[in-house]
């Protein structure tokens, strides 16, 4: 971090976000290209890390806070959402950032999902998606392919797996992208994207298990297989484009934005102030205000 002239912004390194509390993820984990990414993606953001709220629920994703210099707020299974979201209702000028995993966001936490995008709660929603229980020794996550075989699905799996990047479009989130640590570049301007836009993002990020993950899905073939949307020619502000490639959603890789609503609609943070505004009561006189504890 430097400050030559003490009346200049700050500029801050990736280094001025990470902790002195060392990552112990497996060897070769994609968190550790995330935990990276979003540490670049603060520096350029510039914003001090006093100024930011980590929340995360449970599982391998949900160590991030503590990797951060940020304030971390480690909650229960799935439920990071509401904490966030109350943190940003109760100090509207901190930097809300929500790590979680499939499992974490979709399982247990899905239903907080929903709500959090129509509020349009400006926060940072970042989840890994690695398509299995990690933490907990390879159960099948709701978004494990039909077929998939894990600790808890011996003849393969017999559902559909949740979508969630056609999940959050349908429920009318304004930022919606994907991401892959293999494109450690693609992904901080991602993470940098998501922060900066006014109100609800969510990014994907395919962050492959090393240990109980599919083996074609690993760090070493995503650049392979990655399609960035930039290049494929999509427009981000086309919804429904939007949504027709999201349904290809674990046969296609996709990276980049896939919608940026053009009009930023007000979050709820920004409705609840313009209304306390607007409905303030006029103050009492201080003598009606004492005559109102004086014994009848």
């Amino acid at each position: 971090m430097t400050n030559d002239n003490p009346e200049t912004v700050m500029a801050y390194t990736a280094k001025d976000f990470r902790s002195e509390l060392k990552p112990i993820w497996c060897p070769g984990c994609g968190d550790y290209g995330v935990v990276t990414a979003i540490y670049r993606a603060l520096a350029a953001v510039g914003r001090p890390p006093h100024e930011i709220a980590f929340v995360s629920g449970i599982g391998c994703s949900s160590r991030i806070p503590g990797y951060t210099t940020a304030y971390g707020f480690n909650t229960v299974h799935g439920r990071a959402l509401p904490i966030a979201q109350g943190i940003k209702m109760a100090n509207p000028d901190l930097l809300v950032l929500v790590a979680s995993g499939d499992g974490d966001g979709f399982s247990i936490g899905g239903g907080h999902v929903a709500h959090a995008i129509r509020r349009n709660i400006d926060l940072t929603y970042i989840v890994m998606d690695n398509q299995v229980y990690g933490l907990t020794k390879g159960q099948l996550s709701p978004t494990s392919p039909r077929g998939a075989k894990t600790a808890s699905s011996t003849y393969g799996s017999l559902e559909e797996a949740v979508n969630p990047l056609l999940y959050v479009l349908a429920y009318g989130a304004g930022f919606v992208a994907q991401g892959v640590p293999a494109d450690m570049e693609g992904l901080s301007k991602l993470v940098e994207a998501g922060i900066r836009y006014p109100g609800f993002a969510f990014i994907n990020i395919q962050s492959p298990c090393v240990t109980y993950g599919d083996p074609e899905s690993q760090l070493k073939n995503q650049k392979g297989k990655m399609r960035k949307l930039e290049s494929e020619g999509h427009d981000p502000t086309n919804r429904l484009r939007a949504m027709e490639l999201a349904q290809e959603y674990g046969q296609t890789l996709y990276t980049g934005i896939f919608y940026q609503d053009p009009a930023s609609r007000p979050t709820y943070t920004d409705e609840v102030l313009r209304r306390q505004t607007e409905l303030k009561p006029e103050a009492l006189p201080r003598d009606q205000i004492l005559s109102l504890f004086e014994p009848k």
